[in-house]
């Protein structure tokens, strides 16, 4: 990954983990480590009604979630490369999630930025198969933070955004 570029538009984010930015850009590296694509990623840190909107706009679900990627296909920013596109997280939903599971919210957004990294780098889960693929290299990746597995029988289910 050549970049991370960070809007926090939340301030609970930061006031809930003042290491939002380290910990974002710990993520996103071990998602990209073994090369699955390379290119600057935006992070927009948002609250539950820009996500709202975003998720009626772009995916015509009129709820909130948790995380959402746009990825930029073949965009090029000339001399920085390329672009593999955006994530956007809102805080409400994810902070709600990581405490209904028990979880750090450090932990779960580690686990939403790594899923959102792959829908960038080309992965899905619309087929068990994929799902299957995508859930394993999330639990991979996740190992190398000593993030446990998200999809453990002891970890309450909580719907992963795209």
């Amino acid at each position: 990954m050549h970049t991370v570029d960070i809007l926090v538009e939340e301030q609970r984010w930061m006031d809930a983990l003042p290491t939002l930015e380290h910990c974002a850009r710990t993520a996103l590296h071990a998602a990209a480590a073994d090369d699955r694509a390379q290119g600057t990623v935006s992070v927009l840190f948002t609250d539950d009604d820009r996500i709202q909107a975003l998720n009626g706009r772009y995916r015509q679900k009129d709820k909130p979630t948790n995380v959402l990627s746009f990825p930029a296909g073949d965009m090029q920013v000339p001399g920085e490369g390329p672009v593999l596109g955006d994530l956007a997280l809102g805080f409400d939903t994810v902070s709600r999630e990581a405490a209904a599971a028990g979880l750090t919210l450090e932990d779960h957004l580690s686990h939403l930025l790594v899923h959102g990294y792959l829908h960038l780098a080309g992965y899905d889960h619309e087929t068990e198969a994929e799902a299957i693929e995508m859930e394993a290299l999330e639990v991979a990746i996740l190992k190398t933070l000593d993030i446990a597995n998200p999809y453990a029988d002891d970890v309450e289910d909580c719907e992963v955004g795209s």
